[in-house]
């Protein structure tokens, strides 16, 4: 009988629920996207519910399970050995620390210590629970992460590199998968941590910790890769900050950070002594500085996982690679790994981050507790796309549309390609909400804000007038995967927007020879490429293959889009503004599109032209949204 099994991941500030049949991922969402508040660190009673409401369906049974269905629930760490931890690093640090040590303690006490206790009576808010045959497990966290990275890829045997802030002890793993089997073989242990490294970076240039990261890694190709600068800023890190040993493993110098007793990232008077500028404030002015600062981060980041990388090539003997934890969401350093050929083929899991910790520990119950044997097929992986969410019909978005008086047209198959492709290459910006939304952090073709990449003032719109955000954020292309290699260099196959690669040589524009000493705002939109709205400034591109077998609905928008334009590609970006979660069911896309300057939405075959709408754009109806 086919293993039913429920993965959660809490407390932290990527709750998820994931629900895994047979070995087969059938259902999984953040609680963010259903609660609609932002890194939403709740237990996910919501996303549980779901799984059981929906799951069914997509499992074939054609009615919701419930928890009596199932064969076991599955916590995505050891809450005691964390505790641990905790306890210990406060003794090694003490006196220093105490506030910090007082304030969690009863967090934990009231949350965490007790975490099955916790967890049981949580579930018993969503239905009947039979304690004694529905089994409470707890893997460890980074063996949760090396589950969600190995068990739906490809490979029937690869390398495993997980790499995040912290878990319990660990902070990084290297581990061997074969068949339906992972071992452990080198961990790395806090306070020694990459990713608190590079969060530590995160802070001190001005963005918010545990989401700021991918601005920072965003705002590294504004730094001067020739400067003395840079230089000297890599030479700092190198010689106060890390330690870095040829098997990728590190030592950070305590003196500098505060993350293991105190209250912030580092202690901000040495950073400022040792790099010779203050901490920059939030939505202060982003000067050169903080570029430079920026690349040197990164640099180093990306020498360490290369190094790890190859680490972890040397213990497995492995041709292949899967990767997972917070830092896999790191797509320069993924596409460097490609780019220097340590391994044949890598494959990273779509929910790098902790959400992707519920189904790892999902899948570690089914192969390891459970002992259920494995088959991979090397030609596709078993996230299918990832779009694994939550699903609604064209009824639930025709009552959405009744409720807010909104107008709209429906249009079949054959005749909505061709215009949302027109509307596209004229210019316009347009909501595309279609299907299952996406397992992960990326919108990946179902939940996403489209445009046309040649436009070179796409980038500012987007950013301005639709993102709500900051200027210099870069565009993600979704191309073709048969064309991809028309476009950029190495045109591999990147489904989960998890690599970079960069923009071919016969596609670029020519930089003048003073561009990095040009003002910062000089530089955003300064012309560098025929498809301009998603080539970042080092000419790279995170970019996402659209597949036809995966994603049929996209794939036909973007085909109708090339034989419009001759483009196979566009720009997409998550469907959500600043501060806000992606977008899940059409009453978000419906309020997103609203309140701002978006000109098109289209939920399904149902497209709403912005111009049709009888309170488009006006105060009245932002000031509706931000109070409904």
């Amino acid at each position: 009988m086919a293993k039913k099994i429920l993965g959660i991941s809490a407390f932290y500030h990527d709750s998820a629920a994931a629900l895994v049949v047979n070995g087969e991922m059938v259902f999984g969402v953040q609680e963010e996207r259903l609660t609609r508040k932002k890194q939403d660190s709740s237990f996910p009673l919501n996303s549980v519910k779901a799984c059981l409401e929906q799951g069914g369906r997509y499992a074939g049974n054609g009615k919701p399970f419930t928890f009596n269905d199932l064969d076991a629930i599955v916590f995505y760490e050891k809450p005691l050995l964390k505790f641990e931890r905790l306890l210990e690093t406060h003794y090694a640090f003490a006196p220093n620390g105490v506030s910090q040590f007082l304030s969690a303690i009863p967090v934990w006490v009231k949350e965490k210590l007790f975490l099955k206790k916790i967890i049981r009576e949580a579930l018993c808010q969503v239905g009947d629970f039979d304690q004694t045959r529905v089994k409470l497990l707890f893997p460890e966290h980074h063996l949760s992460h090396a589950a969600s990275a190995f068990y739906p890829s490809p490979f029937k045997e690869a390398a495993i590199l997980t790499v995040d802030g912290v878990g319990e002890w660990a902070t990084g793993v290297i581990a061997h998968g074969q068949g339906n089997n992972i071992k452990i073989l080198r961990e790395q242990h806090f306070p020694h941590s990459i990713g608190l490294l590079y969060s530590a970076f995160t802070y001190y240039t001005g963005f918010k910790v545990n989401s700021g990261e991918y601005k920072l890694m965003g705002l590294a190709p504004y730094g001067n890769p020739a400067s003395d600068r840079v230089r000297k800023m890599k030479e700092l890190i190198h010689s106060n900050l890390v330690d870095v040993k040829d098997d990728g493993s590190i030592y950070l110098n305590q003196e500098y950070f505060d993350y293991a007793a105190g209250l912030r990232m580092v202690k901000d008077d040495k950073w400022a002594q040792l790099f010779g500028i203050p901490r920059r404030g939030e939505e202060t002015e982003v000067t050169q500085e903080y570029c430079d600062m920026a690349l040197a981060i990164q640099d180093v980041t990306e020498e360490i996982i290369l190094k790890l990388a190859r680490e972890a090539k040397r213990l497995t003997g492995a041709r292949k690679l899967c990767m997972a934890g917070g830092v896999a969401l790191n797509c320069v350093a993924n596409g460097k790994i490609m780019r220097e050929n340590v391994f044949e083929d890598v494959w990273i899991q779509p929910a790098a981050g902790d959400a992707g910790g519920a189904l790892g520990a999902a899948l570690a119950a089914h192969y390891i507790y459970f002992g259920a044997p494995r088959q991979a097929d090397e030609k596709t992986d078993k996230m299918r796309g990832a779009y694994m969410g939550p699903e609604y019909s064209e009824l639930d978005t025709e009552v959405m549309a009744k409720k807010y008086d909104a107008v709209f047209e429906k249009l079949p198959d054959e005749a909505l390609y061709g215009k949302v492709a027109a509307h596209l290459a004229g210019g316009a910006v347009v909501g595309w909400h279609q299907g299952r939304e996406e397992w992960g952090p990326r919108a990946l073709g179902n939940r996403s804000i489209l445009g046309d990449a040649r436009n070179p003032e796409m980038q500012k719109k987007l950013n301005l007038k639709i993102k709500y955000r900051e200027s210099f954020r870069p565009f993600a292309p979704s191309v073709l995967v048969e064309d991809a290699g028309d476009y950029f260099e190495k045109g591999y196959a990147s489904p989960y927007m998890l690599l970079i690669d960069y923009v071919t040589k016969a596609r670029r524009k020519a930089l003048p020879a003073d561009y990095h000493a040009l003002p910062l705002k000089n530089r955003l939109y300064h012309l560098r490429s025929d498809i301009q709205a998603v080539t970042h400034l080092d000419y790279s591109a995170r970019v996402q293959t659209v597949h036809a077998d995966t994603n049929p609905k996209y794939h036909r928008l973007i085909s109708a889009f090339k034989k419009l334009t001759g483009y196979g590609l566009v720009v997409n970006t998550s469907f959500n503004v600043r501060g806000e979660p992606i977008v899940c069911t059409p009453e978000d896309s419906y309020k997103c599109f609203m309140s701002t300057e978006m000109d098109y939405l289209v939920v399904g075959n149902l497209v709403f032209d912005k111009k049709l709408q009888s309170t488009a754009g006006s105060d009245i109806w932002r000031q509706r949204y931000a109070l409904d």
